[in-house]
């Protein structure tokens, strides 16, 4: 074919690059994959992405078909396709049923009913070069719209000042493969293979920016994530005894008559049984701390308590 020819080197070395880069690109996620088949499970993984790449790499393919002067584009596409079979079904190996269900239903609905359409849309009732503009800015708008998908991980780059979700390996990969499928699509006069690769090449350094710019700040935590510090005066020893009824404080008598000095009177009747946590009593005359400690040990508890005690 004519692209291979030596008056269009630079064609062929783009290309040749292009095929190099994206297939490195599409084996990024082969380590998840193997995990998978480790682990026999998808690890909570999503085949969505996977089953859009298909749909794009199959509607490219269709377009370099009909543009009978794109073999490159057709190769890489093809690898594409092959690649990304393999992925969705090791997925629907080791999905649940209802993981399972959502892929197939993804599939029927992306290749089975879009791409179908746009294929029996666009191969009857156009020909020529009529044909291939519509293909190729059909190919233009789905590769606008998977170029922006990577938008949230940006949004959620700033909004968390982390980039663990965005290796920098991966955007220099994928702005790599734009600046390569640009300049094929460039010198092949084809706007519709160059355009989509400028969003991708912006999208791929705002990436390798927010990077260098966040790889060394504190990750911030959602709301509700950080636990605040108690302040050690506030915190309060707690002693069980028995089921947890009532809780008394220490210095509370509940129902208990106590004899003090002064004439026996019952001290008990000043505490009835209220909720709420009374001062208290005070020391008689004569009568120590050791002396009020003691009565605190000489208590019957009738029921199970909660004896709570301070720790300031």
């Amino acid at each position: 074919m004519a692209v291979f020819d030596l008056h269009h080197p630079l064609v062929f070395v783009f290309g040749v690059l292009g095929n190099i880069v994206s297939i490195l690109v599409y084996f990024a996620p082969l380590p998840i994959f193997i995990r998978i088949c480790k682990a026999k499970s998808t690890m909570g993984y999503h085949a969505v992405p996977y089953v859009v790449a298909l749909f794009s790499a199959m509607l490219w393919m269709y377009y370099a078909f009909l543009k009978k002067n794109a073999p490159l584009l057709i190769s890489i596409n093809s690898f594409g396709c092959v690649i990304e079979t393999i992925y969705i079904s090791i997925f629907l190996a080791y999905a649940t049923k209802d993981a399972k269900r959502q892929t197939v239903k993804l599939v029927i609905l992306l290749i089975g009913v879009l791409y179908s359409g746009i294929f029996l849309a666009t191969i009857f009732p156009f020909s020529g070069t009529l044909r291939v503009n519509i293909v190729g800015w059909i190919c233009v708008a789905i590769s606008v719209c998977v170029f922006a998908s990577p938008l949230s991980i940006v949004f959620q780059v700033v909004r968390t000042k982390s980039v663990e979700f965005m290796p920098f390996g991966l955007s220099f990969f994928l702005t790599l493969t734009a600046v390569m499928w640009f300049g094929y699509g460039m010198l092949l006069k084809d706007l519709c293979i160059a355009l989509p690769n400028v969003l991708g090449f912006i999208l791929g350094m705002v990436q390798m920016v927010l990077y260098g710019i966040y790889r060394n700040a504190k990750p911030v935590k959602a709301a509700g994530e950080e636990k605040k510090a108690v302040p050690a005066e506030h915190i309060i020893n707690v002693v069980v005894i028995g089921a947890v009824e009532q809780v008394h404080p220490v210095n509370e008598i509940t129902e208990t008559p106590v004899v003090d000095d002064d004439g026996g009177k019952n001290r008990g009747e000043e505490h009835d049984e209220r909720r709420t946590i009374p001062r208290p009593p005070e020391i008689p005359d004569g009568d120590d701390e050791s002396s009020q400690l003691g009565q605190v040990n000489s208590v019957h508890m009738e029921q199970p308590v909660l004896v709570v005690c301070s720790a300031a």
